[in-house]
C-alpha cells in the first residue's frame, strides 16, 4: 500500500503538470458548465413551468452533476492519448504498482475539478442560486459530487485504456454528453412519459442531482419517484460503489496488461 501511496502521488503531480502544460483544454472545461448555465438558465427558464430564479437553482446542482459525469469523458481522451502516444508502455516498464498510473490521472481529475467548481459556485451565486441547508450537508454535497466525479473516471480511463486511439476516445466521449439529457439533470423528471421517466430516474445522474438539491436544500425528493432518486444520498453512494467497484479492477487490469 506503501508503494501505492508513493507511485500515485507521483502520478498524482505529474498528470497535474500535464494540466497546466495545456492551459486551452482547463479554461474550456472550467467555463463550459458557466457557459450552459447562463445559456440554459435564461433561455430554458423563460420556457419551463419554474421560470427564472428558481429554475436556476435547480439547474446548479443538476449542471455539478453533468459536469461531474464528464469525467468519462476526461478520463477517457487522457488514457488514451497516453495509449497512443507510447506513454503508458514506457510506464509499464517503471517498477512502480500497476494501480499508481490511473489513480494518479483520477486522483487528479477530481483535484481539477474540485478548483474548478468554485467559480462555478459563484456565477451561481449570481444568478440567484443559494445554499439554504445547513453547512454539513452542504459539505456532504461537495464531497458527495467529487466522489462521483471519480468513479466517472476510472469509467473513462477504462474506456480510454480499451480504446487506444484519441481520436475514437474523443469521438465516443462525445456521446456521453447525452447521458445528462436523459435525467434530471436539466428538467424535472415528474412530466416525462412512464417509462422514459423509469429509464431518466434509474440514471446514476439524476440521483446524485436529486441529492445534491435535497442537500443543498434547493428542491425536494420528487414524490412516487425509483429508489435511487426517492433515497438519493443512499441511491447517490449505491451508483458510485457500483460503478468503482467495476471499473477500478478493470482499468487497472487492462493497464497492467495492455493489449494482451
Amino acid at each position: 500500500m506503501s508503494m501505492l501511496a508513493y507511485d500515485g502521488t507521483a502520478m498524482l503531480g505529474r498528470q497535474l503538470l500535464r494540466m497546466r502544460n495545456n492551459p486551452g483544454l482547463l479554461i474550456l472545461t472550467q467555463t463550459m458548465p458557466i457557459s450552459m448555465l447562463l445559456f440554459f438558465g435564461y433561455v430554458f427558464g423563460s420556457a419551463l413551468a419554474m421560470p427564472g430564479e428558481a429554475y436556476r437553482s435547480f439547474l446548479v446542482p443538476g449542471l455539478l452533476v453533468a459536469t461531474a459525469a464528464g469525467g468519462i469523458m476526461t478520463g477517457m481522451f487522457q488514457a488514451a492519448q497516453d495509449t497512443h502516444r507510447g506513454v503508458t508502455n514506457r510506464f509499464r516498464t517503471l517498477p512502480m504498482s500497476r494501480a499508481a498510473v490511473p489513480l494518479g490521472q483520477a486522483a487528479a481529475d477530481v483535484v481539477v475539478t474540485a478548483v474548478g467548481t468554485v467559480p462555478f459556485l459563484l456565477v451561481g451565486l449570481a444568478v440567484g442560486w443559494r445554499i439554504e441547508g445547513g453547512p454539513l450537508e452542504a459539505a456532504g454535497a461537495v464531497g458527495l459530487l467529487l466522489l462521483f466525479r471519480f468513479a466517472c473516471t476510472w469509467a473513462g480511463i477504462y474506456l480510454g485504456l480499451l480504446t487506444r486511439n484519441e481520436e475514437a476516445a474523443g469521438q465516443l466521449g462525445g456521446a456521453t454528453f447525452l447521458l445528462p439529457l436523459l435525467s434530471s439533470a436539466y428538467i424535472p423528471t415528474t412530466g416525462l412519459p412512464g417509462w422514459l421517466r423509469t429509464v431518466a430516474e434509474w440514471n446514476p445522474i439524476s440521483a446524485v442531482a436529486t441529492a445534491l438539491r435535497d442537500l443543498f436544500g434547493n428542491a425536494p425528493v420528487p414524490d412516487e419517484a425509483a429508489w435511487p432518486v426517492a433515497h438519493p444520498v443512499a441511491g447517490s453512494l449505491m451508483w458510485c460503489a457500483v460503478l468503482l467497484g467495476i471499473f477500478v479492477p478493470l482499468a487497472v487490469r487492462q493497464y497492467a496488461h495492455g493489449e494482451r
